[in-house]
C-alpha cells in the first residue's frame, strides 16, 4: 500500500496546526485549543512513524538492487542479505504501526464513564452476580488507578444488586472499558441450590461516555424534576431528608434517578450528568447504526439484547463470545483481571475499522 499520499497530508495539516498554535490568540478560546493540542500530538506521532517507514522503504529497495548486483557468495551480498531480512521485518512493522494510526481516534475515550449495571434474567442470582461485576469493574479500577463513585443503587435481600450506577473518572477509562456494554452471562451452582445444579442467569451493563453540555441540548421546559426520599444505607440524614432526585426527559422518556448523596443539589448535578450521558449513548448508536450498515462485519455492537461473555464457575472459564476468546483464569477475571480480554477486543476493534477504511 503507497502511504505517500496519506503521509504528505498529515505534514501539511501538522504545519498548519504548528503555525496555529504559535498564534497566542488560539488559547483564548481553551477547548478549541486543547482540540487542536490533541490533533497535533496524534498528527506529530503519525508522521514521525510515516517518515520512518518510507525511510526503511528506500533502504530495503537499495539493498535488494545490491544483493542482485553482486554475487552471492560475496562477503557484501551476505551483509545485503541479512539487511533485507531486517528491513522486511521493520517495514511490515512499521506499515501495521502507520495503518492503525490512520484510524481516526473515537473523541469519547478520553471521556470520564458512567456504568449501569442491571440484574437479568434469573432472579436473586442474577442479582448476586450484577455484584460480582460491580466488584470486578471496582477492583479493576483500582488497579487502573481510577476513581470509582456510586450514584445510586438498588440493594437486593442477599446482599446483590438489583441496579447500581456508578462513574469512574481517570485516564482512557472510555477506551478500555467500552466494549463491556452488554449481557453477561453467567453458569454456575447458587449457594441456595441444594440439589447442585447449575444455573444460567444473566446482567446487563451499559458503559456510557461522560457528556458534556456542548455534546447534547436540554431545555429546561423538556425535563421534569421530582424529589423523595431516599431509601436504603446511608443514615438517618439520607432516610428523613428529600434528597433523592428524579428527572425525567420527556422528548425521550428517559428516567434518571440518583440518591447516594445526602444533599438534593448534587443528587440533582449528578442525575444531570447521567441524563446527558443517555442521551449522547443514543446518539452515538445512531451514528454507529449508519457506519455498521456499510460494513460486511461487525464487532460486538454492545446492543443491550446481545451475549457478550459468558463466565462458567464450574469450568474456571471467560468467554467472548465477539472474538471468540476463551480464558481458563475466571478466578483472576473476576478478581479485576480483565486486560486479557481488553486487550483483544481493542485490537479487533481497530483492524475492523481499517478494513472498512480500505474498503
Amino acid at each position: 500500500m503507497d502511504f505517500r499520499p496519506h503521509i504528505d497530508k498529515f505534514s501539511r495539516r501538522f504545519a498548519e496546526l504548528e503555525a496555529a498554535l504559535s498564534d497566542p490568540k488560539a488559547f483564548d478560546h481553551p477547548q478549541r485549543a486543547q482540540e487542536l493540542s490533541r490533533e497535533y500530538a496524534r498528527l506529530k506521532e503519525l508522521v514521525a512513524q510515516g517518515n520512518a517507514y518510507q525511510k526503511a522503504v528506500q533502504e530495503l529497495a537499495e539493498n535488494r538492487l545490491l544483493l542482485l548486483s553482486e554475487s552471492p557468495e560475496s562477503e557484501l551480498a551476505q551483509l545485503a542479505c541479512e539487511e533485507v531480512a531486517r528491513l522486511e521485518a521493520e517495514e511490515q512493522r512499521l506499515s501495521k504501526r502507520f495503518q492503525l494510526g490512520l484510524v481516526p481516534p473515537d473523541p469519547t475515550d478520553s471521556r470520564n464513564t458512567i456504568v449501569e449495571i442491571r440484574a437479568g434474567a434469573g432472579g436473586s442470582e442474577s442479582a448476586l452476580f450484577a455484584a460480582d461485576l460491580y466488584r470486578m469493574y471496582c477492583r479493576y479500577a483500582e488497579k487502573q488507578g481510577w476513581k470509582l463513585e456510586t450514584l445510586d443503587s438498588n440493594s437486593s435481600d442477599l446482599g446483590g444488586f438489583r441496579e447500581i450506577v456508578f462513574t469512574i473518572t481517570g485516564t482512557d477509562v472510555y477506551k478500555r472499558l467500552k466494549y463491556e456494554s452488554g449481557v453477561h452471562r453467567v453458569q454456575r451452582v447458587p449457594a441456595t441450590e441444594a440439589q447442585g445444579r447449575i444455573h444460567t442467569s444473566t446482567a446487563t451493563v451499559a458503559v456510557l461516555p461522560e457528556a458534556e453540555e456542548v455534546d447534547v441540548e436540554i431545555r429546561p421546559e423538556d425535563i421534569e424534576v421530582s424529589v423523595c426520599r431516599a431509601s436504603g444505607k446511608g443514615g438517618q440524614g439520607v432516610n428523613t431528608t428529600d434528597s433523592a432526585v428524579q428527572i425525567q426527559h420527556k422528548p425521550s422518556g428517559l428516567i434518571v434517578r440518583c440518591a447516594d448523596e445526602r444533599s438534593q443539589i448534587k443528587n440533582r448535578a449528578s442525575a444531570m450528568t447521567v441524563l446527558r450521558s443517555r442521551l449522547l449513548e443514543r446518539k452515538i448508536a445512531e451514528e454507529n447504526a449508519k457506519y455498521a450498515a456499510n460494513r460486511k462485519q461487525q464487532v460486538g455492537t454492545g446492543e443491550r439484547n446481545e451475549k457478550i461473555r459468558t463466565y462458567n464457575f464450574p469450568q474456571n472459564r471467560v468467554t467472548d463470545h465477539r472474538i471468540e476468546v476463551t480464558l481458563y483464569n475466571l478466578s483472576n477475571f473476576i478478581d479485576g483481571d480483565i486486560d486479557d480480554l481488553i486487550e483483544p477486543l481493542i485490537a479487533h476493534d481497530m483492524e475492523e475499522k481499517l478494513a472498512a477504511l480500505q474498503a
